[in-house]
């Protein structure tokens, strides 16, 4: 499925052409009057900017879009499933959708982080075209379609994430031994094989985490949100760049029962706005970040620095170790990674004559 426009008006609707009061439409057929009421739980704690607004902003834009026909309640994590459960509720049909990180479920399906994010892999103009245009999308839904009975939608993107908070310096690879950090996905894999331990620990738990000591260190997403959730209090280290997320996508995900529930006009809407929010949220997080940022520079408790380039070389090292493992051992991710690594082939010698030439430029 290749979502190549957006689709606007009445014609978004599925409905063109007809009357809004019977719904009766010029060929003669009669539009659906049916409506629907949904639950959305979500990964996010309430009202976290970008993320937690941004699923707020699909429902709200459904329901409009959909003239009322299909409402949607949204539940924060932990208000309805567990922060960490989003996935199997929307699975076993508990709700009709969700909102959190595919990577969340790797235990369940390892290939579903190439839909989030790999160390070193996609930036979030890369992941959008391999997805839309590439072959992602329907890689992304066969797989879903075997291991969880539900229709996955891009819907967000923070960008190209930091590295983290951390409460000591990493001046070289023997200070990552013994770290205790959050850090899910791949990369906490290759943390792991770095010498570090890798904790699990939904966002509401990580600022509690980093000032009671539980944890040395955590990854979250950005200024933007690593403010909202104050972690610039509880640790004094802020390093980059997000070698281990540098285009995480964001899923929303369907039951496959509920989804087939809806005329084609109100599924219509449903992708399409899905696909609004992935590119609207983008867009939200480079403003977001851009001003956080320069609030995080000027807190003089705050230093922000740069991981060291024999660590960044290790991180490197090992996340080719670990992706290569995951292919070798299961079929998903091998075929995954060949379409995924096509493309990224293809599109990193046009990003360097491109945008990473134009960058550089910008600083003569």
């Amino acid at each position: 499925m290749k979502r190549r426009q957006f689709v606007t008006g009445m014609a978004a609707a599925g409905v063109a052409g007809c009357s809004q009061d019977s719904m009766e439409c010029a060929d003669g057929a009669v539009a659906s009057r049916e409506t629907f009421e949904w639950n959305l739980v979500t990964s996010w704690p309430p009202g976290l900017p970008g993320l937690g607004i941004g699923v707020e902003n699909l429902a709200d834009r459904i329901e409009k879009a959909s003239n009322g026909r299909l409402k949607i309640k949204v539940f924060a994590g932990g208000e309805l499933v567990p922060a960490l459960e989003v996935l199997d509720a929307v699975s076993n049909g508990t709700v009709q959708m969700g909102h959190d990180s595919a990577y969340y479920h790797r235990g369940k399906a390892p290939a579903a982080q190439y839909f989030t994010t790999i160390p070193f892999g996609q930036t979030v103009h890369e992941i959008n075209a391999w997805l839309y245009y590439g072959g992602g999308l329907e890689l992304w839904r066969e797989l879903y379609a075997e291991k969880f009975n539900v229709i996955p939608f891009p819907a967000g993107n923070t960008g190209v994430q930091m590295a983290g908070w951390f409460n000591k310096e990493i001046n070289s690879v023997e200070d990552l031994q013994g770290l205790k950090m959050r850090i899910p996905g791949v990369g906490g894999e290759v943390m792991q094989r770095a010498g570090a331990s890798q904790i699990t620990v939904p966002a509401s738990e990580i600022f509690t985490a980093l000032q009671t000591g539980a944890i040395d260190a955590a990854e979250w997403v950005g200024p933007y949100n690593d403010i909202a959730l104050g972690l610039h209090k509880a640790a004094r280290y802020y390093y980059y760049p997000g070698w281990h997320e540098m285009g995480p996508m964001l899923q929303c995900t369907v039951n496959h029962d509920a989804w087939n529930s809806l005329p084609a006009d109100l599924q219509e809407i449903v992708a399409n706005v899905c696909q609004a929010i992935n590119t609207d949220m983008m867009a939200e997080y480079t403003w977001g970040n851009a001003v956080a940022l320069e609030q995080i520079k000027a807190d003089p408790n705050v230093e922000l620095k740069q991981l060291p380039d024999d660590v960044l070389r290790l991180l490197k090292k090992l996340s080719k170790e670990v992706i290569e493992e995951m292919a070798a051992n299961d079929e998903w991710s091998a075929r995954i990674k060949a379409s995924f690594d096509d493309f990224q082939r293809i599109v990193i010698p046009h990003h360097e004559i491109s945008e990473l030439a134009y960058l550089k430029a910008r600083q003569l």
